[in-house]
């Protein structure tokens, strides 16, 4: 009897010890800002989940326009044969740097040689009659008539071998202006037809690109402007320049105006048609800004997770931003949040508004004098 007097007793110490344990650790889960949390700080105290902090601090961002272009020569030329004519000396090397006027390639020109000896035949025996006349009239033998006749004559023979020495000297091509010869195919012997191709002709010394130019900075822009381009063959290398001209007309379909950009190119490392990216500086300014991991960004819109205090912690707060320029990893913030306010900055996907969060490498004391 006695005996189980004690399991009964101890049965119901053991029921009460449970009872005292659930009560315990319900206690302890409200205190921590659990489901069922209750009292100030309600479902914005707790622990919450451990994200990185972003500082919204002013940054130096600058206006400018980024277009793409493409290179070309201050000046460049083809060079073709104007007849069908056999190649009988090629005169260059592939890759030669030239002077203007220098000889490039001669044509087959025999009948122009025969044609500069007739005409020379032609001018001395015109020039035996002037001579001729001359004596006899200045003797009084001959008539004046006759001295003026052999005059025209010996002028005519003159325009006529000035006439086959062009001639011949269209059969030798020279180089219009000063550059770099490109790679050529032609050798002695090679058939041209009038358009084919002979050779390129570069002047690289300065580069030109033409880029379009919005309407809108049309204000701002003039010759003279400073700018930088970077080709992807030299990676981030940047060339500086300026703006040598804007045209008079605006496209009416794009609304914009060409512009042509000249930069120097010692070496010749920038070729005709590379693609370059131009970049025009219009000034700088100091703006907020977060880090761009910091931003979502939903349809139109973007937003960030404030991190405002509370009583029993810090909670995520959803902020709709309106963001502007993105420079070197950061965003600028034109409406939306103020220097010295805290942002979530990673890991947005994860968080729900109004959630509990602690930032890492702090405690879960409140940040104070943050603006909630």
């Amino acid at each position: 009897m006695i005996k189980r007097h004690f399991f009964l007793v101890a049965a119901a110490v053991l029921l009460g010890l449970m009872v005292v344990a659930a009560v315990i650790r319900i206690a302890f889960a409200e205190d921590e800002g659990g489901p069922g949390a209750r009292g100030p700080g309600g479902p914005g105290g707790g622990r919450g989940q451990t994200v990185s902090a972003a500082e919204v601090g002013a940054r130096t961002f600058s206006d400018e326009i980024r277009v793409l272009g493409v290179a070309r020569g201050r000046r460049s030329v083809n060079i073709t044969s104007p007849t069908t004519e056999l190649i009988t000396r090629v005169l260059f090397t592939d890759g030669q740097t030239v002077a203007a006027g220098t000889p490039l390639v001669e044509l087959q020109a025999r009948e122009e040689d025969a044609g500069i000896i007739e005409a020379r035949a032609n001018v001395e025996q015109a020039q035996r009659e002037y001579d001729r006349y001359k004596t006899l009239t200045d003797r009084g033998i001959a008539p004046r008539i006759m001295l003026e006749q052999a005059e025209t004559a010996l002028a005519t023979a003159r325009a006529s071998l000035a006439a086959a020495q062009a001639r011949r000297g269209d059969r030798v091509i020279r180089a219009p202006f000063s550059g770099v010869l490109g790679l050529s195919t032609v050798t002695a012997g090679t058939l041209v037809n009038p358009g084919a191709v002979i050779a390129t002709l570069d002047d690289i010394g300065v580069i030109r690109v033409d880029f379009p130019v919005p309407e809108r900075y049309l204000g701002s822009l003039r010759a003279g402007t400073p700018l930088i381009a970077t080709a992807d063959a030299y990676g981030d290398q940047q060339f500086s320049g300026r703006i040598a001209l804007i045209d008079t007309r605006i496209n009416e379909q794009t609304r914009s105006a060409t512009a042509r950009a000249e930069f120097p190119n010692p070496g010749g490392r920038i070729r005709p048609g590379m693609l370059v990216r131009v970049a025009v500086q219009q000034g700088v300014r100091q703006a907020p800004a977060v880090p761009e991991s910091a931003v979502q960004y939903e349809g139109e819109g973007a937003f960030v997770y404030r991190i405002a205090p509370g009583e029993r912690g810090s909670t995520a707060q959803r902020v709709e931003v309106q963001p502007g320029a993105v420079e070197g990893g950061f965003v600028e913030i034109m409406s939306g949040l103020e220097p010295g306010d805290r942002v979530v900055g990673s890991g947005l996907n994860r968080i729900q508004p109004g959630s509990p969060v602690r930032v890492a490498g702090q405690g879960s004391a409140p940040a104070a004098g943050r603006r909630p």
